[in-house]
């Protein structure tokens, strides 16, 4: 099990860490890559040889990061892995970079406590604020950079700031990532106005296989291998749909199916208060927050919406 540090205890581990490689999770977002990027910029400050790993690519629209990533460049001396709740989360094509983590760095209270040691702050609305907090106590720059990354991170994993995870203490963080030079409005339009014609292809497949359970109270939408292929949606883009089902009134459990080109199936549930997406996921083997988690099933589409559904309906009881 995980040693557990605080924000002093991983500052130090950090400051004598040679040759860092930064991991993500697979199928990135805002957060992991945000965050990822911003500890990249800082420990390169210092003068750290760092670079940034992940099983997936870097989306595009990510690119105004200009994350330094890995490609062999040197042997990694200290692993720290970046809002990755599981071992699962990391990708079979890395693996052999993953088989010690030394450190991890995450918001989500079902981490698993893979890593030798963690820093976890359940309660941060994402990883980006724990990086902040890691940053300002090394004494770094906030750079427009940084700032850019860190508020990546936070306004993604917020849903710009409308989700239920959403604090004072998180608009604090973005007031000052804004003051030292975040590009709000461009950085908003790219996060939030922007959908590009594959994220709308995506979207009308979605919608085409929505059903309803239980009354309404539950809505499923589901993407094959081929379809996703077919539209050349990315990461970015299937993230993007995740609270597609959730938004339609009268819906309490939202659940996104996308079909990974192995045949397993990632899955992603959104809830209202009230109802515990991690607890949902957690009999499934996954795990993340009470309205917003996910997990990976394996077999046929029929057997993993009836095992999804089987959950929901234990949860919308309970809720009830």
């Amino acid at each position: 099990m995980s040693e557990i540090l605080d924000i002093a205890a991983a500052l130090s581990r950090l400051l004598k860490a040679e040759n860092v490689l930064l991991i993500c999770h697979k199928n990135p977002d805002g957060d992991t890559i945000g965050s990822a990027a911003a500890l990249y910029w800082a420990l390169k400050g210092l003068g750290k040889t760092v670079a940034v790993l992940c099983a997936d690519p870097i989306p595009s629209r990510y690119d105004y990061m200009d994350i330094g990533l890995y490609t062999g460049q040197f042997t990694p001396g200290y692993t720290v892995a970046v809002d990755v709740a599981g071992i699962q989360l990391f990708g079979d094509s890395i693996a052999e970079y993953t088989r010690r983590i030394d450190m991890c760095i995450d918001h989500h209270p079902s981490n698993s406590g893979y890593a030798d040691c963690m820093l976890l702050d359940g309660d941060a609305a994402a990883t980006a604020e724990i990086i902040y907090e890691l940053l300002t106590a090394i004494g770094t720059e906030i750079t427009p950079t940084i700032a850019d990354c860190l508020y990546t991170g936070l306004s993604t994993d917020t849903g710009c700031f409308k989700f239920a995870n959403t604090t004072a203490r998180t608009h604090e963080i973005a007031a000052k990532l804004i003051t030292a030079g975040a590009s709000l409005v461009k950085l908003n339009n790219i996060l939030f106005e922007s959908k590009s014609r594959s994220r709308l292809a995506i979207e009308r497949l979605a919608l085409e296989s929505l059903e309803y359970s239980f009354g309404g109270r539950c809505a499923t939408v589901y993407l094959t291998k081929e379809q996703i292929a077919e539209t050349g949606a990315d990461g970015t883009d299937l993230e993007g749909i995740t609270s597609l089902p959730r938004m339609i009134e009268g819906v309490e459990v939202g659940i996104t199916i996308r079909q990974q080109p192995t045949g397993s199936y990632k899955v992603s549930v959104r809830t209202v208060t009230g109802v515990d997406a991690s607890a949902i996921c957690a009999h499934l083997g996954g795990g993340g927050h009470k309205q917003a988690a996910g997990c990976e099933l394996l077999g046929s589409l029929d057997n993993a919406k009836a095992a999804l559904l089987t959950e929901v309906e234990k949860a919308l009881c309970k809720e009830s």
